[in-house]
């Protein structure tokens, strides 16, 4: 989510990416444990990347930076852990389709592939996408688009998820609409949290390194975004209580309930109203 072990520059923060955003991606592998170097912040954009977004080979490796990182232990640990909320939180049957607004790499539509979804991939950034969809395993659609303005049909899908995307764009409870337009049964969208350690260490004053300019929430905004929509039993949940991704922060997982709203990521999970 918001790691890697190089410094980028911020792939939302111009005008080619502000439609989009995307999660916090690849820039420290200390990221997650709290460093107090402002000048690598967690990552908003990969290496070799430019923040003005020239160059396709240059943001194609940067794609694959960030995809490389979840194969290492930490990134490991941190991308397993929020898939199995997200997971848990949909509760999708095999053979049902899904959106992922601000796939990014695909890392994680990938993983929702993998367990016998119909997955589509949306970003902002064609050359992500590309390099989405060159990688093996079961098959997907990868759609380059607006999150304020899905090119999707009402109730085009069983599920929709959304990962630490809306953050970093305009005018999100827009986005947050579309998102439950298109949606048939059961949404997922996860936020920074501003009552998490991370925000402690990353967001306060106008955020550090590539969470500049991010907005967090809390619990109670969160759900406030969805007032008025064709949303029922809105409930909150996050993970990663501890940025560290140690052998403490691992305990700490396993003993802490979905349901505390203090982990880095909060995710807001409901169900469409018919």
């Amino acid at each position: 989510m918001y790691h890697h072990k190089d410094r980028a520059p911020d792939r939302r923060r111009t005008p080619a990416t502000a439609a989009v955003g995307r999660r916090a991606q690849g820039d420290n592998n200390e990221e997650y444990g709290m460093t107090a170097d402002a000048d690598q912040g967690p990552g908003l954009a990969m290496p070799g990347k430019t923040s003005g977004g020239h160059g396709g080979t240059a943001l194609t490796e940067g794609a694959a930076s960030y995809d490389a990182w979840y194969d290492s232990p930490r990134g490991r640990w941190i991308g397993t852990t929020e898939f199995e909320l997200l997971a848990v939180a949909l509760g999708a049957r095999e053979g049902e389709t899904l959106l992922d607004v601000g796939c990014g790499s695909g890392w994680f539509t990938r993983r929702f592939a993998r367990r016998g979804l119909a997955v589509t991939g949306l970003d902002v950034r064609g050359d992500w996408l590309s390099f989405a969809r060159a990688q093996p395993g079961p098959a997907g659609q990868w759609v380059a688009g607006d999150a304020r303005a899905l090119p999707f049909a009402d109730e085009g899908f069983d599920h929709v998820v959304s990962i630490a995307a809306l953050c970093f764009i305009s005018d999100e409870r827009r986005a947050v609409a579309e998102i439950v337009r298109v949606t048939r049964r059961r949404f997922a969208i996860g936020w920074l949290n501003r009552t998490s350690l991370l925000y402690r260490a990353k967001g306060r004053e106008g955020g550090q390194g590539a969470y500049r300019g991010a907005r967090w929430h809390d619990a109670g905004e969160v759900k406030a975004l969805f007032s008025g929509m064709a949303v029922r039993e809105v409930s909150i949940r996050s993970a990663v209580f501890l940025p560290s991704a140690g052998p403490v922060a691992r305990l700490t997982e396993r003993m802490l309930p979905q349901a505390l709203p203090l982990g880095a990521l909060i995710v807001a999970c409901g169900e469409k109203r018919r």
